[in-house]
C-alpha cells in the first residue's frame, strides 16, 4: 500500500475527482494526531506500507478539519474505502486495523 500524507483540501479533492474519473482502489485514513490509538496506528502504517498496490491517502484533523465533514467523520481513526463507484467507512479500530493488514 502506498501511503501518502495530505496536507490540503484541495490536495483530497483532487484525489476524489481522480479516483471518480479512473474509478481506482484507494483508502482515506481520517485521523487525529492528538489521540494515541490514531498516533500508534499511524506509525505501525509508516513502518509497514510500501510503494506497491493501490493508495492509502492520511488526513489529519489539525490539518484539514473542514475534510472531516465529506464523510461525516466524527470518530477517529476512520476508515474510508472507495473502489469503483462504491463506498465502504469503518471506524471500530480491530476491523480498522484489520482491512489495513496491521497488527
Amino acid at each position: 500500500m502506498k501511503l501518502t500524507f495530505l496536507d490540503k483540501e484541495h490536495s483530497l479533492n483532487k484525489v476524489l475527482k481522480s479516483q471518480k474519473i479512473n474509478s481506482s482502489s484507494i483508502k482515506i485514513l481520517f485521523v487525529s494526531l492528538w489521540d494515541p490509538a490514531c498516533s500508534a496506528l499511524v506509525e505501525k502504517l509508516k513502518d509497514t506500507c510500501d510503494s506497491k498496490g493501490s493508495f492509502l491517502y492520511v488526513v489529519d484533523s489539525y490539518e484539514m478539519p473542514h475534510s472531516f465533514v465529506i464523510f461525516n467523520t466524527s470518530k477517529v481513526p476512520h476508515l474510508v474505502s472507495l473502489k469503483g463507484g462504491r463506498v465502504t467507512s469503518e471506524d471500530y479500530l480491530p476491523r480498522v486495523y484489520n482491512q489495513l493488514h496491521v497488527k
